[in-house]
């Protein structure tokens, strides 16, 4: 047994290295670019497009599904772009790939003034016995007073079929990932075309499917090297519309189920979901999108924010600039063919084998004439991303403080905005909502004020954000908690803490056990435990009793069992506080 583990583990060294050295960025201007040391001047262009409505208009009129077809087809033809492939080739391989994009973005400068800067970030590990690596970006240089903040879009552009380190199987990866890569460089063409306040980066990355190793390491490089990060726009399988038999969980309604009109969102609730600025992101492109976008397209796609930062065992590149305090978010296709492990019984979806193709040629004469990306699915979520990414990098700074509290007239707040925009926007969510969304946006004119009309009865968290003089927000505060709980709603306990109903109930993909903690709490060890109707433990989470809003998310990932009712409890050094009841339907 122990010849066994020693030799896996001398294997596993010999494929994935520690951590990622020699850091590096090829394009010096590039890094001065991501600090905001640049001479914004210099990267003003000719005719300077920055105003919100000629963006949008511009980014609506110019994404196009053709170019999205001609970088996939392109993608395609590389045939694998596994992480350690070959790196010289000239048509096979990550290195002919990432060269090729490259050019890409090279070419989309040279249309823009070279404005849009190109390189390579590369970095030292070793991974699938290959101990350099690189992703390509492009950065478009900001022309404001907060271009030292950068915006991130980024998509893997690595392939992979069923073997982590196959560098010789057909791994074309047209939805995992050529549709989030093809998605990114149509980014980088239509956007370098405009201006805008703070910096832009387009990056494709690599080493995703051994370990998020790409992103990874550029979350350490910004950092080490102090870059601002406002947010991460992280694309992975934006495209494909079909629905496989194994799709991960919650998965989607069913083998070969077409959805071509929604598309979801996975961002990080914390722990503590009201904590969590990815979230709030994840709500600020919604708003931006249905607001200022989706009226004016002739066929809009529904944004569904999920419950969790991904799908059931799964994870993005997203998920290492979180784990650095970064609001990073996650963009996929509302079906997904496959779960990402072909090993599985009854596998015989597309995902992670040969057979993630373009498409298939059902008339026999070698053109490809049902494709499984749709091309028109993947242009309306580049225009999500686009116009989202267009308010992040151009809105006003976010207000640094927003304080509630509970008045004879309604909910009280003062707004701390250093920017002094004299308008905000509201995001208000009531604990009794089943939706990932606000439940109201309310627009406000003054610092302080009185919310007078939100209704009694309810525990509410409210987050502000900043308007400017265009009409575009900031990303959204924290969010605070407000007790307008009327004494019939909760019951009143010696100890002053009440069990809340879980919200959705029912659930299938998650659901929220909410806490509320009126005043201090004298206590040695409490947690959040659910069990069956046997009484048998399946899970439990330790809880802070501190003062106000306690939410803690119970998905998926924590719950594989049947369907049915189960119980969930708060357990206060050692003794059953309060259980209430809760159904599982999926």
């Amino acid at each position: 047994m122990r010849t066994i583990l020693t030799l896996t583990l001398s294997l596993f060294m010999i494929q994935w290295g520690a951590s990622q050295t020699n850091l590096l960025l090829t394009h010096p201007e590039a890094l001065e670019a991501m600090l905001g040391a640049h001479d914004a001047e210099a990267y003003l262009p000719a005719d300077v497009i920055n105003q919100p409505s000629d963006v949008i208009d511009g980014i609506v009129a110019g994404v196009s599904p053709d170019s999205l077809k001609a970088y996939l087809e392109q993608l395609s033809q590389f045939e694998n772009r596994n992480t350690g492939s070959d790196t010289l080739s000239t048509d096979f391989g990550i290195g002919a790939a990432r060269r090729w994009a490259f050019a890409k973005m090279q070419s989309f400068s040279e249309r823009q003034e070279n404005r849009l800067l190109t390189g390579y970030f590369q970095f030292d590990q070793m991974v699938c016995d290959m101990g350099r690596h690189r992703n390509v970006l492009g950065v478009l240089p900001g022309i404001g007073p907060n271009r030292d903040e950068i915006v991130l879009m980024e998509a893997h552009l690595d392939s992979r079929c069923a073997g982590p380190c196959d560098t010789d199987c057909m791994a074309h990866g047209a939805e995992d990932n050529g549709s989030g890569s093809a998605l990114v460089l149509e980014l980088a063409r239509v956007m370098s075309r405009f201006a805008f306040d703070r910096t832009l980066v387009f990056m494709l990355t690599t080493g995703e499917e051994q370990g998020l190793f790409g992103a990874n390491a550029f979350a350490e490089f910004c950092e080490q090297e102090g870059i601002r990060v406002r947010g991460v726009y992280n694309n992975d399988i934006t495209g494909g519309i079909i629905c496989g038999q194994t799709a991960s969980p919650p998965g989607c309604p069913g083998l070969n189920h077409i959805d071509s009109t929604n598309v979801r969102i996975y961002s990080s609730g914390g722990d503590l979901l009201g904590t969590s600025d990815s979230r709030l992101l994840a709500r600020f492109v919604q708003l931006q999108y249905e607001e200022n976008v989706a009226s004016s397209l002739p066929f809009a796609n529904t944004i569904r924010i999920q419950s969790t930062e991904d799908r059931g065992g799964r994870g993005g590149d997203h998920i290492p600039f979180r784990q650095r305090g970064i609001p990073a978010i996650r963009f996929t296709a509302a079906n997904e063919h496959g779960n990402g492990n072909p090993s599985t019984p009854d596998y015989h979806d597309r995902q992670h084998t040969h057979d993630d193709v373009l498409g298939v040629d059902t008339d026999g004469d070698s053109e490809i004439d049902s494709f499984f990306v749709d091309f028109n699915y993947l242009a309306r979520n580049t225009v999500i991303n686009a116009t989202s990414v267009a308010a992040s990098a151009a809105g006003p700074p976010t207000p640094t403080g927003f304080e509630l509290e509970a008045g004879p007239s309604g909910a009280q707040y003062a707004i701390e905005d250093p920017a002094n925009t004299n308008l905000y926007r509201l995001g208000i969510r009531s604990f009794d909502s089943e939706s990932n969304y606000f439940d109201t946006l309310a627009t406000v004119s003054a610092k302080e004020g009185t919310l007078s009309w939100l209704p009694l009865g309810d525990l509410y968290q409210i987050s502000a954000a900043a308007i400017d003089s265009n009409g575009i927000e900031s990303h959204f505060s924290e969010e605070t908690f407000i007790n307008l709980l009327s004494d019939t709603k909760e019951e009143e306990t010696e100890r002053g803490i009440t069990l809340l109903q879980n919200r959705p109930n029912p659930f299938d993909e998650a659901t929220t056990l909410g806490i509320h903690v009126k005043r201090a709490v004298d206590y040695q060890q409490a947690f959040l435990r659910v069990s069956d109707n046997n009484g048998r433990e399946i899970w439990r989470q330790p809880v802070e009793l501190r003062e106000g809003l306690i939410e803690v998310l119970y998905g998926y990932q924590h719950h594989r069992y049947q369907p049915g009712t189960y119980y969930y409890s708060l357990v206060i050094d050692g003794a059953i506080f309060d259980t209430k009841s809760m159904v599982y339907a999926y």
